[in-house]
């Protein structure tokens, strides 16, 4: 399953992202058998990176699953030791890697954040 890209029209003016990057978190989240992941361009929207993926796991245990294993894989890929947040609980965990910002929800608390919508819609003065 390859996951869904929510790109930004033409505004790739701004620097280029770590592509590779961004291909060793879907290959990732791809063989821990995320689920639902969408991939958003938010290089016009925030300065807090270059792309936010939001992704399921199906329970607690999976969410911490595929979190330790995309550490691990930045790590041993050179990308150093991410900072991650919400591990103890595995409802939401965001894992910080700089340009790529992941975050794994548990499904129910996906559907009630729904932090997707909101990175995805236009911001003011935003042409599409």
């Amino acid at each position: 399953m390859t996951p869904t890209t929510i790109h930004e029209g033409a505004k790739a003016q701004k620097n280029q992202p770590d592509i590779k990057l961004l291909d060793l978190v879907s290959a990732v989240l791809e063989d821990a058998k995320a689920e639902e992941t969408v991939e958003i361009d938010i290089r016009q929207k925030s300065s807090l990176g270059d792309y936010m993926i939001v992704t399921s796991g199906r329970s607690n245990r999976h969410v911490g699953a595929i979190a330790d294993q995309l550490q691990r894989a930045m790590r041993e890929a050179g990308y150093g030791r991410p900072k991650v947040e919400g591990l103890p609980q595995c409802d939401w965990v965001l894992v910080d890697g700089g340009d790529v910002i992941i975050h794994i929800f548990r499904p129910e608390v996906r559907e009630f954040y729904n932090i997707e919508k909101m990175w995805s819609a236009d911001f003011p003065g935003e042409t599409a």
